[in-house]
């Protein structure tokens, strides 16, 4: 299968035949539709338009509830598209469940980290500090230091690594195994830690 969406609920552990405890990852992922079918001809590579997640027409703009009705679906909240490297053959309108993945296979996952809002370099890049409180030094723990910035070039380089917004960044982490398949709840157990929050859009990739 190419891929699937989904979303994070959360994490729990499972033991295996060998009565070791594993932490794993809950994704609910699918039902998802295919909305879009690319082809050579059209539009110059293969792919396929997956969307999760109803919301009402509402909440939907008249081009997307277009897009939507020719492959006679509700409206969904994410789409994504995925490179046509699989055998399956797949039309509009079909659906792709976790019924097509496999225990103990391996899936790549991407998400976005948690935010962590505005953050020093103690915690965002890992600074030590300047040091202890001798000579003459006060609250000086938690500060970068010094900048190598003198009278030339009399300014800071961009991407030195300062303080800033941290956290917030689409992560993917690779080789992921899938532990266990749940189809009639449409789950999908998978070894270790994913990014991002409860509730916050995967893309699972085969």
């Amino acid at each position: 299968m190419p891929g699937i969406i989904g979303k994070k609920i959360g994490m729990t552990s499972v033991f295996d035949a060998e009565g070791k405890n594993i932490p794993c990852t809950v994704i609910e992922a699918g039902p998802c539709v295919v909305t879009q079918v690319k082809t050579v001809e059209t539009d110059g590579y293969e792919a396929v338009q997956l969307a999760y997640d109803n919301k009402k027409e509402k909440r939907t703009n008249n081009c997307l509830l277009g897009h939507f009705k020719k492959a006679n679906t509700a409206p969904k909240y994410r789409m994504a598209e995925f490179a046509k490297t699989f055998s399956r053959e797949l039309l509009l309108g079909d659906i792709v469940t976790v019924a097509d993945f496999s225990e103990e296979s391996w899936v790549d996952v991407t998400g976005v980290s948690k935010g962590k809002g505005f953050q020093g370099v103690v915690r965002r890049h890992g600074f030590r500090g300047v040091g202890g409180q001798t000579h003459g030094q006060h609250n000086r723990l938690r500060a970068p230091g010094s900048m190598g910035a003198s009278s030339y070039p009399s300014r800071v380089f961009k991407g030195k690594r300062l303080a800033g917004r941290m956290g917030g960044d689409k992560v993917k982490v690779l080789n992921l195994r899938i532990l266990k398949v749940i189809p009639e709840n449409n789950l999908l157990l998978v070894k270790g830690s994913i990014p991002g929050a409860k509730g916050s859009y995967l893309i699972i990739e085969d």
